[in-house]
């Protein structure tokens, strides 16, 4: 069975690859770099979490930080990329990394919950989660602020 493990500084070029291949796979752009996922996992007070599978080539990745909600009344889990291998897809692999996810969380940060987003033209992905007992939420919609429209927002206090 595939190791799960908490990613370290080692881990940060095979998760980084990892993350490069779901970026493809969704047809998505990959901006960050290697050092700046580092300082988002490292240090004394890391901004997010990451768990692999694999020795030396990713077989799967999540890549997950802490949130707060007021409607749940609870501390939960924002997994923001999941990835598995297409040679590991159906092993069980995805499943396992999302409840390590959560262990995870719980022990962190005393997560309850996970949230995350699925792209609608990804209909696979959606019936892998929708078999777990996630829920879409229909009166929600996911918003974005760019980088460039945080910018300015901050200069136009």
């Amino acid at each position: 069975m595939t190791e799960i493990r908490l990613v370290k500084t080692k881990d940060i070029p095979m998760l980084c690859d990892g993350l490069r291949i779901l970026a493809r796979d969704l047809g998505d752009s990959y901006s960050i770099s290697d050092a700046t996922m580092l300082a988002a996992l490292t240090g004394s007070a890391p901004i997010a979490r990451a768990l692999v599978a694999g020795a030396d080539a990713p077989l799967g990745l999540a890549l997950f930080s802490p949130l707060v909600s007021t409607s749940f009344g609870a501390t939960g889990t924002f997994l923001t990329d999941l990835w598995v291998a297409s040679s590991e897809r159906g092993t069980g692999l995805g499943r396992r990394m999302l409840t390590q996810v959560l262990t995870t969380s719980k022990n962190l940060w005393g997560g309850q919950y996970l949230r995350l987003a699925a792209y609608d033209d990804k209909p696979q992905a959606l019936a892998f989660y929708e078999k777990l007992g996630f829920e879409r939420r229909g009166h929600e919609h996911a918003l974005i602020l760019p980088v460039d429209a945080a910018k300015i927002l901050m200069e136009n206090k």
